[in-house]
């Protein structure tokens, strides 16, 4: 749209303190409640099948192709010499996918941590004897961390406090600010939903106890994020790892949060580790996240071809808040026109946000 970065910092920002306002008032809390207990383990489903499509996208195990997405080719990497950079990160990550599973099938502790340094060690074996070698032009880099880089923390005043808001009132800039905060919301609450189902966090009624902190948590993130000089600071799915380790509390996340200031100090050690270590974690994950499909009740369809919507939706469509999105609407529209909506007690506020999310497809 021909704005600058810091303009789009500057919607990120507007988008938080939006965000503040909304948890403080108990919007996105009733957001989250509204959602039906079987549509909120689709979305744990659904954002297992995404993370492990983001996997195998990072890997380039799946690449573009006829097909619109297709499988990487070994032949063609032997025959045009490519087999060396390109061939051989795949050939690893499907091994380091392997190994993570047998390390979770025995129940090893810290087994994805230990799939993701195993599969790095192999690709520094590799490197060494000269079986990969690496090309940055196709996004291939050395997997030796480059100490000559030295440590400390990066230079942030390029981006700290870089808003604009000369555009604030235009109508483009209400525009891209809504975007940015539709697709946060739902993002935001998909991943929240997705892992507290499967921490198994949610009491009978399909609440979370004590929500308000995490949602704060976020909105806080967001906001401070813009400030920092990045796009939105958001709850990510990869925090399913941990809960699949066994985090259940805040100190899980207050330990991250610590390994995370000190690997400022270390980013030469952590920019070495190659996507094609971490893409096992995401696959591996994705299946632990897969499992809550056995809690979807399937036996009732108007439940069930909603779930089954919400789930083709997120990785098909690239986005959990396009999963949601879908999945509510279907929800409504299904459970009305067969007459269930009484029955099921639908909320109110699942028919504003079925209405919602149709001019969001309309107007943005």
């Amino acid at each position: 749209m021909g704005y600058t970065w810091e303009i789009a910092l500057t919607a990120v920002f507007v988008e938080g303190i939006i965000f503040i306002i909304l948890s403080l008032t108990n919007v996105r809390e009733a957001i989250f409640n509204a959602i039906p207990m079987n549509l909120k383990h689709a979305v744990s489903v659904g954002i297992g099948l995404f993370i492990a499509f983001i996997g195998l996208q990072n890997a380039k195990i799946v690449v573009d192709g006829a097909t619109l997405v297709t499988m990487f080719s070994f032949k063609s990497s032997l025959a045009d010499g490519s087999f060396q950079t390109v061939g051989i990160t795949v050939l690893l990550a499907i091994i380091g996918i392997l190994i993570t599973a047998v390390l979770v099938v025995k129940n090893v502790k810290g087994n994805i941590l230990w799939g993701i340094i195993i599969t790095w060690v192999l690709g520094m074996i590799c490197q060494a004897i000269g079986l990969y070698r690496p090309n940055p032009e196709l996004g291939m880099f050395s997997v030796f961390p480059n100490f000559s880089a030295g440590f400390g923390i990066p230079d942030m005043s390029p981006t700290f406090f870089k808003l604009d808001f000369s555009k604030i009132l235009s109508l483009d800039f209400l525009v891209v600010m809504f975007a940015f905060l539709f697709v946060d919301v739902f993002d935001t609450l998909g991943t929240l939903i997705g892992v507290a189902s499967k921490a198994d966090m949610l009491d009978k009624e399909g609440k979370l106890p004590r929500i308000k902190g995490a949602l704060m948590a976020d909105a806080v993130g967001t906001t401070a994020g813009a400030i920092f000089g990045t796009s939105t600071t958001t709850t990510f799915v990869e925090s399913a790892a941990g809960v699949a380790e066994g985090g259940r509390t805040g100190l899980t996340a207050v330990v991250a949060a610590i390994l995370f200031g000190l690997s400022l100090f270390l980013s030469p050690i952590f920019l070495a580790i190659p996507s094609f270590a971490t893409a096992p974690a995401l696959v591996v994950v994705g299946f632990l996240m897969l499992t809550s499909v056995t809690k979807v009740d399937f036996a009732d369809f108007t439940e069930a071809i909603p779930c089954y919507i919400a789930i083709i939706a997120m990785p098909f469509m690239y986005s959990i808040s396009e999963g949601i999105s879908m999945g509510v609407i279907s929800y409504v529209v299904i459970n009305v026109l067969t007459g269930k909506a009484k029955e099921k007690k639908i909320s109110t506020l699942m028919y504003v946000l079925a209405v919602l999310f149709v001019l969001k497809y309309i107007l943005i």
